[in-house]
């Protein structure tokens, strides 16, 4: 049996699916994956041994020029490699528009949510099949639903297998812990004097504390960190999988609710992650040592990208008053202690 999986972002919803390719993959011993993602995310799918084929697109780079992309034939060639081969089954595991147009791209019956369960209802009248698939659930669980009923086999039970630890055979670092402190919306960032002053816990505890980034702004802070204490280093410009090799390595993680904390627990790594405007419930890290730190504030969490609140603050944002470094760094020793 041969599938294509549609979905294309983000990082977290792309490792979100890899679960459920593992259920199918166990269950039904000749199925095969081709996989449609962003371009950014292209070698994620790959470490799944069940996928054979990335299929890239450029979705978010491509409307901003449109028709010099179309100029330049990217979409057509993208369109090309959707119609190489049939499939048995075309699963559209994002349901949203965009995905489901993909989809309509491709030869082969295609299935989906059905509108009650789709981020995007229009996007299920696109689909031969859909399931109805509770939305108050964690995106891991829905999606290893979703694939159970669309390829008929049972759901089994326990923790998600991500499938990709063994792309990655490193030995753990005892003392190598890293910190995620990049993310897209200001209100999800923990305090720059916070994550100082954990690394100096780190540190005294004798762990070696690394610092990815990934644009300017997370380069400076992480140098702003590392200058405060030794044995803080700032790791060069990484590809992903790059990173993703220095995250298996390592002892544990802490991060806030950003894509590579979803890395982290794909690969197994303890992880302490820190959520104030965003709710874990739905989208937190899902595995074995996987912690979730919640702020106890009035409007948290808010799910805004601008911070709204108005009252005295003791750090920005406010929410994250509730988890100090002291906190933080006790919740990593128990996830440490555990693993």
């Amino acid at each position: 049996m041969r599938v294509l999986i549609v979905k294309t972002s983000s990082l977290g919803d792309v490792l979100h699916t890899l679960p459920a390719v593992t259920d199918a993959s166990r269950s039904i011993p000749d199925i095969r994956f081709d996989w449609v993602v962003e371009e950014a995310f292209a070698e994620v799918p790959a470490w799944h041994a069940s996928v054979d084929r990335v299929i890239p697109v450029a979705l978010r780079r491509w409307k901003h020029a449109p028709l010099q992309v179309l100029r330049h034939g990217e979409p057509q060639a993208a369109v090309r490699q959707l119609r190489q081969c049939g499939y048995d089954r075309v699963i559209d595991a994002q349901g949203l528009l965009k995905s489901a147009m993909i989809a309509r791209f491709a030869r082969g019956p295609r299935y989906g949510l059905d509108a009650a369960s789709a981020r995007e209802p229009l996007a299920a009248r696109s689909y031969n099949r859909r399931f109805a698939i509770a939305r108050q659930q964690h995106a891991v669980a829905r999606v290893r639903q979703l694939f159970a009923q669309a390829l008929q086999y049972e759901l089994p039970d326990g923790l998600p297998d991500y499938g990709v630890r063994q792309r990655f055979p490193v030995e753990r670092q005892q003392q190598s812990l890293v910190f995620l402190h990049g993310t897209t919306w200001l209100t999800k960032h923990w305090p720059e004097a916070y994550w100082t002053q954990l690394a100096g816990l780190a540190v005294a505890a004798g762990f070696q504390v690394k610092l990815p980034w990934g644009n300017v702004t997370e380069k400076q802070r992480a140098e702003k960190i590392a200058a405060m204490h030794e044995g803080v280093d700032v790791l060069p410009r990484m590809l992903l999988g790059e990173l993703a090799g220095v995250i298996a390595a390592a002892r544990g993680v802490v991060g806030v609710d950003t894509g590579l904390v979803h890395l982290a627990a794909a690969l197994g790594t303890p992880c302490v992650t820190l959520y104030g405007a965003t709710d874990p419930g739905l989208i937190g890290t899902v595995g074995a040592s996987q912690m979730h730190l919640r702020a106890s504030f009035p409007c948290a969490p808010c799910q805004q990208r601008k911070c709204h609140y108005r009252g005295a603050a003791e750090v920005f944002p406010a929410c994250y008053a509730g988890l100090p470094p002291a906190r933080v760094w006790q919740a990593l020793d128990a996830a440490l202690s555990d693993a």
